[in-house]
């Protein structure tokens, strides 16, 4: 893999010095001076297929939405038909940048539910025009898009972002609040995660050496627009619908796909941030374009305010089980909160997705989303049953709770200072999972020093001749 240091560095240091309110001149909407109880939010959807659909279903049962837009680039593909039935009188575009340019002045938020390599320059657009973005996870492909969106949400910190792991509005996320504050769950010097899905590249050919054959472009398909910053690839189905998380080029594997749902309480309440080295444990299938068919991934972390330091171990991989502990029970038992495969090609799981916490007295397991915790053995969480704290019920699920932050009666539980950090994570995982190395990591410097190739990833690959401005914070 080779990357162009010069060009890479010449459009970041010129992107440095040009704020992004330059490059997207705010338009003053109730956005950016608040909106009055009881009315609803003006958002516009960008992605409306797939799991942008699922978003937009969300946002219009939370009742807290007005539509005024939609996008998609395959506007009219069969993923976005049933949507397009409910809201026939909603405008439709296929390009982000003309739907701002034309209904700018309508639009107070937007919900982003599109492939991972485009989140970054439409939150970057939304934010610099003044819209609150709702962005599907993990918040971008590469470490310092996140970076540099963590920068552009506190540059116009009046505006609500929220990173679609939806289960840091359920159970998990109070219930491990609560005990975390109350010391239930302290001391905890190991974690391990597991997502044991079949995978949709699972089955493919790993001595791969090139893309996947060309094929026709949908006539409903906006192919250039679809790329992004990313660049260009001939059109193979394989690369659309879902099937991008596949691929180093435009998704984040099992890890981004998952990691956000499985770790994020324990991220953000044991205050992880980033670690000082993840090391590619396994890595079976490994090749260049596309992501292992199993991986197991170990991210160190150091101590931190008075904590020990932690390590969490990732495994994925329908043949990759971790070891469960003595007491852990049933890992096949089904979890409601676990939401089933939507693609025919996604397996049903041998295990469910979780995770095991140890701590110095107590053990933990959790499931994915937002399930809650269990102590296990089953005698140490009866010796506990009269010590737990009481924990809250959420006022609000993840939709609503943008949207109420929108308005300025909530505060999003999963902003991009917090998302950011987490994100960072899966994409320092990423880079150790195509490289098959460990990387060591400067949490102070924010660089990786022990790998030139490694370090340039952070950035990654200039972008499409066009798509620069993005980059300006």
């Amino acid at each position: 893999m080779k990357l162009k240091s010069n060009s890479r560095r010449s459009f970041l240091k010129n992107s440095a010095l040009i704020s992004a309110a330059s490059a997207f001149p705010t338009i003053l909407t109730k956005a950016s001076t608040g909106l009055k109880a009881g009315e609803k939010v003006n958002l516009a959807c960008i992605g409306i297929g797939n799991q942008g659909a699922n978003d937009l279903m969300k946002f219009h049962e939370s009742g807290l939405a007005n539509f005024v837009a939609f996008c998609d680039t395959d506007m009219g593909g069969p993923q976005t038909l049933e949507v397009l039935k409910m809201f026939p009188n909603v405008p439709r575009f296929q390009d982000f940048r003309q739907m701002f340019d034309k209904m700018g002045s309508q639009i107070e938020a937007v919900s982003i539910g599109v492939p991972d390599h485009s989140h970054f320059a439409i939150t970057m657009m939304a934010l610099g025009l003044g819209k609150h973005v709702f962005v599907e996870k993990p918040m971008a492909r590469t470490f310092t898009e996140v970076e540099l969106m963590m920068k552009a949400a506190k540059k116009h910190k009046n505006l609500a972002t929220q990173m679609g792991n939806q289960g840091h509005s359920q159970t998990n996320y109070f219930q491990f609040k609560a005990w975390a504050e109350a010391g239930i769950i302290k001391d905890v010097t190991a974690i391990t995660a597991h997502m044991n899905l079949g995978r949709r590249w699972h089955g493919w050919d790993t001595s791969i050496k090139n893309f996947p054959a060309k094929e026709a472009i949908p006539s409903t398909l906006d192919w250039d627009t679809w790329h992004g910053v990313v660049k260009e690839h001939d059109y193979n189905h394989d690369f659309v619908n879902g099937q991008w998380r596949c691929w180093y080029d435009f998704g984040m594997g099992t890890l981004g796909d998952w990691g956000a749902h499985i770790i994020d309480t324990a991220h953000q309440f044991l205050d992880l941030g980033l670690p000082t080295e993840v090391s590619m444990l396994k890595a079976e299938g490994h090749n260049q374009f596309f992501y292992p068919n199993d991986s197991t991934i170990l991210f160190k972390f150091p101590e931190r305010k008075g904590m020990p330091a932690c390590d969490i171990t990732w495994y994925d991989g329908v043949n990759n089980i971790p070891p469960f502990p003595e007491g852990y029970g049933d890992p096949m038992a089904p979890d409601p909160n676990i939401p089933p495969p939507k693609n025919g090609k996604a397996k049903a799981p041998r295990f469910n997705p979780g995770k095991i916490i140890y701590g110095k007295d107590l053990t933990f397991k959790g499931y994915s989303h937002g399930a809650q915790l269990y102590i296990i053995p089953e005698d140490k969480a009866k010796d506990m049953a009269g010590k737990l704290p009481d924990v809250p019920v959420s006022p609000s699920n993840h939709y609503a709770n943008f949207l109420k932050a929108c308005k300025g009666e909530e505060k999003t539980r999963s902003p991009f200072e917090i998302a950011g950090p987490l994100s960072q994570v899966f994409c320092l995982g990423v880079i150790s999972q195509h490289l098959n190395t460990t990387i060591k990591f400067n949490r102070k410097t924010k660089k990786i020093t022990n790998n030139k190739l490694a370090n340039e990833m952070l950035l990654g690959a200039p972008p499409r001749k066009g798509w620069e401005q993005y980059y300006k914070v």
